[in-house]
């Protein structure tokens, strides 16, 4: 009789797998979707590049687009740059060479703002006016350094990339790109 039961079991099992109508697990539920037509790419040649005076077919000349006949190239300077009369703030933004007596690191620039001005750091300084720098201001076309406290350092003029000037201490202090 045991085994009467487990015949009668094993053909439920048999039946119950052969009644299913799925036997994959592939996940095709979605068809492809048909392809759409498109128009066709119409094709044109193109019309020739307006030539220069005294070119031939495909040659290229040594005069320049401007109009200036003797090949020269034209570079503006920026307002200011030059004679120092008008520095932005965001000219001295950045990294810059800064030297005192004997003593030369970096100084950097932000427009955060900070205790009288923007944020200013120094690395690589011994000079001990210099390591104290923690923040700038402009007032006018002067550059002024501050400490922490926002007590001025020095004072320097300039423009462009180099900028001149003394410390309260006398000293002389430059910095420079």
């Amino acid at each position: 009789m045991n085994r009467g039961l487990t015949i009668a079991l094993v053909s439920v099992l048999a039946i119950s797998t052969m009644a299913c109508q799925r036997t994959t697990y592939t996940r095709s539920y979605v068809s492809p979707l048909p392809a759409t037509p498109s128009t066709p790419v119409a094709g044109d040649s193109l019309s020739p590049l307006d030539q220069q005076p005294g070119a031939s077919q495909g040659e290229i000349t040594g005069q320049p687009l401007d109009g200036t006949a003797d090949g020269t190239q034209v570079a503006s300077v920026a307002p200011g740059a030059a004679g120092g009369s008008s520095v932005g703030r965001t000219d001295l933004l950045g990294g810059w060479d800064v030297a005192s007596g004997a003593d030369s690191c970096k100084l950097f620039m932000t427009l955060t703002t900070w205790s009288g001005g923007y944020r200013a750091n120094t690395r690589g300084c011994s000079d001990e006016s210099l390591s104290r720098i923690a923040a700038w201001d402009l007032n006018g076309s002067q550059v002024v350094l501050k400490d922490a406290a926002g007590s001025d350092i020095a004072q320097l003029s300039g423009g462009g990339s180099s900028f001149n000037g003394v410390t309260n201490s006398g000293a002389p202090i430059s910095f420079r790109r």
